[in-house]
């Protein structure tokens, strides 16, 4: 449809045309024809003339309304992809969620099945000794002694193994501890070092570091043993002390790293899921040309950093200089994780550790039952796994030596043991040894309890104690 100014401007330029041809002929004297030339003519021009301007006029719009067009397109993309990464956040947490709620769900009904099976195990245990005595006999008076002549040698009594705890995954070959070395003035102790070092006598011992209640194996602690010209044994204890103050636990502290790596790797052939603590020692972090050596070594292993742990005392996070700090963050800054043992006491700084890199604080077990510790402490050590979780730390108990502080560690929270409990240090079995050597192979009862079991008078009755604490706990008193 045409617009009005249009018409406005052609009937214009219609009365422009014939005024001047009017003019010519009026005022000029020109012919009429020769009038009426001009003024089309001129019509024609002004005609054409509109129609550029228009043109260009037009052309201008558009150019306005597509950039127009442009801008709100970039707008709205801006907006969709807003909305996309708000979508994304939104999917992330959910999912995330979903997975915390189903792990705890499938952590919460393993626990259940566990109690129910020891409230079981307790039920026939109970119902096996009342069967025993109601069937032993009445005794109403001792029986005269018996003839000289008539004594014949009794049978021995018969023995029943320890029952075997949860399974420990996965199991190493270890080979049989030897015995202690005898002691030694200091001076013969540090050439024993030295001679072992020298030699390559460093030997590695395997602690497993279990779940709980589960007690299934998460992680080993490697712990170093020095064997002299005897093969008598020199437990960490023993020569600490004499190494550092004669300079040599660097070397030792060398050997251990590359010795931990080593079983490491023999360990992630059977799984991935395990991790080895290897214990270092504060002169190497403060001595430059020693940490520089470890440092390249566990650069060149940083593939395994997820799953070793170097493990400090206590003692060296609260006197830690420049030097030392330095060499923490760069062991931080290749992946690798940090545990704290040797604890004396709970108070500790969650958010100063977690930032140096801290993952595993190891706390002695009567340290945490501990009544006194309530008073020195600002937080109850009931609380203390939940305050070190949320800084993405984990809570080891360690040195149980008994079931009833396992009960008592659970009601704490404690998710990670470790102590001859569940399995003393052994050595670990030489790579390439047959399992039937000379030497006999350790039991799985004996990576769940120290030393070989006494002998029993029922097979249920290793685990008695620990089974009646856990039916109470779960059905109250009766």
């Amino acid at each position: 449809m045409i617009r009005i100014s249009t018409i406005f401007i052609a009937i214009c330029m219609v009365l422009v045309a014939a005024s001047l041809g009017f003019v010519l002929y009026s005022v000029a004297g020109i012919s009429g024809s020769e009038s009426a030339i001009v003024a089309l003519t001129a019509l024609t021009f002004l005609i054409l003339y509109n129609a550029v301007s228009m043109r260009l006029r037009d052309r201008t719009d558009v150019g306005n309304q597509i950039a127009d067009l442009s801008g709100g397109t970039a707008d709205l993309a801006r907006q969709v992809a807003e909305f996309g990464r708000r979508l994304a956040a939104v999917e992330g947490r959910v999912t995330s969620a979903n997975s915390t709620s189903a792990d705890r769900t499938q952590a919460l009904a393993g626990e259940i099945n566990e109690l129910g099976t020891l409230v079981r195990e307790l039920a026939a245990s109970v119902a096996h000794h009342e069967e025993m005595l109601a069937a032993a006999p009445v005794v109403h008076a001792p029986a005269p002694p018996p003839r000289e002549d008539l004594i014949q040698p009794s049978a021995p009594a018969p023995t029943y193994a320890a029952a075997p705890a949860y399974a420990a995954e996965p199991e190493p070959e270890l080979a049989p501890a030897p015995v202690a070395a005898i002691p030694r003035s200091q001076s013969q102790l540090l050439g024993a070092i030295k001679s072992a070092i020298d030699e390559n006598r460093l030997d590695i011992y395997l602690q497993p570091m279990v779940t709980l209640p589960q007690r299934k194996v998460r992680y080993y602690e490697a712990v170093t043993r020095l064997r002299d010209e005897r093969d008598q044994v020199l437990a960490a204890d023993d020569f600490i002390a004499v190494a550092e103050a004669g300079g040599l636990i660097g070397r030792i502290d060398h050997l251990v790293m590359v010795r931990s790596v080593q079983v490491l790797r023999r360990l992630m052939v059977r799984s991935k899921d395990v991790g080895v603590f290897c214990n270092v020692s504060a002169a190497t972090l403060a001595s430059p040309g020693t940490f520089i050596q470890c440092l390249d070594f566990l650069e060149a292993n940083r593939a395994l950093a997820p799953s070793l742990v170097l493990e400090f005392k206590q003692a060296t996070f609260r006197h830690l200089g420049p030097v030392e700090s330095e060499s923490l963050a760069a062991l931080a800054q290749r992946g690798y994780r940090f545990s704290i043992d040797h604890v004396t006491d709970l108070r500790l700084e969650p958010r100063e550790l977690a930032d140096r890199g801290v993952r595993f604080i190891k706390v002695p077990a009567a340290l945490l039952l501990d009544d006194r510790q309530i008073a020195t402490t600002d937080i109850h050590p009931s609380d203390l796994s939940d305050l070190l979780g949320r800084y993405g730390i984990d809570l080891v108990a360690e040195r149980i030596e008994g079931e009833r502080s396992v009960v008592d560690l659970l009601d704490y929270d404690v998710r990670l043991g470790q102590g001859f409990l569940f399995a003393p240090p052994r050595p670990l079995r030489p790579e390439g040894a047959s399992a039937t050597a000379d030497t006999p192979q350790t039991k799985p009862q004996d990576l769940n309890g120290a030393g070989n079991p006494a002998p029993v008078s029922s097979p249920a009755a290793p685990r008695a104690t620990g089974n009646a604490a856990l039916a109470r706990r779960a059905v109250g008193p009766n």
